[in-house]
């Protein structure tokens, strides 16, 4: 028998369990640095950054999602950023991937949120045939980004030059505008 609930902090064990599960079905294994410290206290204090459901089958854990609410300026309306989903490979074809994405559209319904987004690797057929049988969609003309490690901190180390009188003449726009003076790498 299925059973879907919230994690809880008594949970963390078995959610990393399932983070590393993933990564190495992503050929990543090595990816994942998250430890049980981190999940606790980014996922189960009072500020929780993320959330997480675990689905049983027979009191046995078998699958999880993991998420976080975003917001859409457009829509004016958060969302749901399914950042992980996995079902242990000998409970997959069974329904339970199907039920924890019909358990997140509930949560996204009530929340009164304007969808649920995610990723998947262009190499997964299987996971990608799964979200297109529920009715899910590639966004066109949209590619994900991200920056992080030492392009992230060069960023945060970047001295800003506001020039708003500057700008405003050479454009002839009436608001100013953000010109930006990046600095060369130091050397270490």
């Amino acid at each position: 028998m299925l059973r879907i609930r919230k994690a809880t902090s008594k949970d963390i064990p078995i959610v990393l369990l399932f983070i590393r599960q993933l990564a190495e079905y992503e050929r990543e294994p090595q990816a994942v640095l998250a430890t049980e410290k981190d999940l606790r206290r980014d996922g189960f204090g009072r500020d929780p950054k993320f959330r997480a459901v675990i689905a049983k089958w027979n009191n046995e854990p078998v699958g999880m999602a993991f998420y976080f609410y975003n917001y859409s300026t457009w829509k004016g309306r958060p969302g749901i950023y399914l950042e992980d989903i996995i079902i242990r490979r000998e409970f997959r074809g069974r329904g339970i991937g199907k039920a924890l994405m019909r358990y997140l559209a509930r949560i996204a319904v009530a929340r009164k949120c304007y969808g649920i987004r995610w990723e998947v690797l262009d190499w997964n057929k299987p996971a990608i045939d799964f979200y297109k049988s529920l009715g899910a969609g590639f966004r066109d003309h949209w590619r994900a980004m991200q920056i992080q490690g030492e392009d992230l901190r060069q960023l945060a180390r970047t001295r800003l030059l506001l020039l708003p009188a500057l700008c405003r003449r050479e454009s002839g726009l009436d608001r100013g505008l953000i010109a930006h003076r990046f600095d060369a790498p130091q050397r270490r």
